[in-house]
């Protein structure tokens, strides 16, 4: 990402409707997985620290991310020390120490996509979780994309083959961000169509507007932990280590 979306991470992470929601939904999702009190949790590709405060009520958490200033801020901000890190092959964590890993909007940033999963794999405790969440649909690529240099957006078909390949079971795949899909594909579409550099959509809106799209959104906090949603902007996924991988013979697959 540039270092200017870094900072306006930081800056909106508490109050914006997007970081709002997912993170609500993100919550009662964790809150279903019956971890243990005192879990160890993983959050790779922690951007400015939005999450540790929600994620450090079911554990211990470890944070990794890339971005030095991001980092810088996240210290700051949190108290909390950040480690430098990334995938596929330059974390600095221990293998099969993690009750839960998390990867908020961050496999879409990684080239190597599924040998990050592999490598997320061999990081799991026996019984662990990962939650991951990605943007969802290629036909709604744009300046957005482009700005937070993403690699691509994923359907729920290419999420869910690059997981299994990684080795997982799945246990959920939804998609997230349903109410507000018919807004997000306008505005998407519209930055196509406008000559700006610029993205639509990624500035604090005004509060009231705001206010009504986080109550939206997270209002998918309550359904998405017990179904899944046919359609949304976002897709996000739960999948634990499929033993039946480690007993097949590898072939061309990535072991893990």
């Amino acid at each position: 990402m540039e270092l200017d979306a870094y900072r306006q991470m930081a800056a909106t992470e508490d109050e914006h409707w997007w970081f709002c929601g997912r993170r609500a939904i993100a919550e009662a999702v964790i809150r279903g997985l019956g971890l243990p009190g005192d879990a160890d949790i993983l959050e790779i590709g922690a951007g400015t620290g939005g999450n540790i405060q929600m994620l450090e009520q079911f554990g211990a958490v470890t944070a990794v991310e890339m971005n030095d200033l991001a980092r810088q801020i996240a210290r700051e901000k949190t108290g909390h020390d950040f480690l430098a890190g990334h995938l596929p092959d330059g974390m600095p964590v221990a293998s099969q120490g993690f009750d839960l890993i998390c990867l908020f909007d961050v496999l879409e940033h990684v080239a190597e996509d599924e040998a990050s999963l592999a490598t997320i794999r061999r990081m799991l405790k026996p019984g662990g979780k990962v939650v991951l969440t990605v943007p969802a649909h290629q036909w709604l690529w744009s300046k957005h994309d482009v700005g937070l240099h993403h690699m691509r957006r994923y359907s729920r078909e290419l999420l869910k083959a690059r997981i299994e390949q990684a080795g997982y079971r799945i246990e959920k795949l939804s998609y997230t961000n349903a109410a507000l899909f018919p807004v997000a594909a306008l505005a998407r579409l519209a930055d196509r169509l406008r000559r700006s550099n610029t993205a639509s959509g990624q500035a604090m809106p005004p509060k009231p507007i705001n206010s009504a799209m986080k109550a939206l959104f997270s209002a998918e906090s309550r359904i998405v932990p017990n179904a899944e949603l046919p359609f949304g902007v976002s897709l996000l996924a739960v999948f634990g280590k499929d033993a039946a991988f480690d007993a097949a013979p590898k072939g061309g697959r990535l072991a893990a």
